[in-house]
């Protein structure tokens, strides 16, 4: 089992100031964020690629990716072309964080590639659900 998965976090956020609904504290794991369910750590990634789009004008799945997965840690390119793949939108199409049908996809690619396993997808409903948008 991947450590996103044993965190409840698909998305393998690490450990920030920032708390998000759902979060346990303190975090057993010295580097990641840990949630209560899955549907919260789906939650955390909606709403932090939200903020990639309200507060840094980052609208595309190019730049998003390049934030949340930056080539010093991964393969971020690869990430790109293999979130792309997996939902059909362009690297550089813009895109609306807010809209259902756009970012379920995206998040549930997103989990594929941080933990190598497809997503369960009534969790990502549910961690959508969760979000105030």
């Amino acid at each position: 089992m991947s450590r996103g998965i044993r965190n409840c976090n698909p998305g393998n956020i690490r450990r920030s100031r920032v708390r998000y609904r759902g979060e346990k504290h303190p975090s057993q794991d010295p580097d990641f964020k840990q949630f209560e369910s899955m549907a919260w750590g789906y939650r955390a990634m909606f709403v932090l690629l939200d903020s990639y789009r309200v507060r840094h004008g980052l609208n595309t799945l190019r730049g998003m990716i390049s934030r949340y997965a930056p080539p010093s840690e991964n393969h971020t390119a690869l990430y790109i072309d293999a979130v792309s793949e997996r939902t059909g939108v362009s690297p550089d199409e813009p895109l609306n964080t807010r809209d259902r049908k756009t970012m379920i996809p995206i998040v549930r690619a997103m989990s594929r590639v941080e933990n190598g396993v497809d997503a369960v997808l009534s969790d990502v409903e549910t961690g959508w659900m969760l979000t105030d948008f």
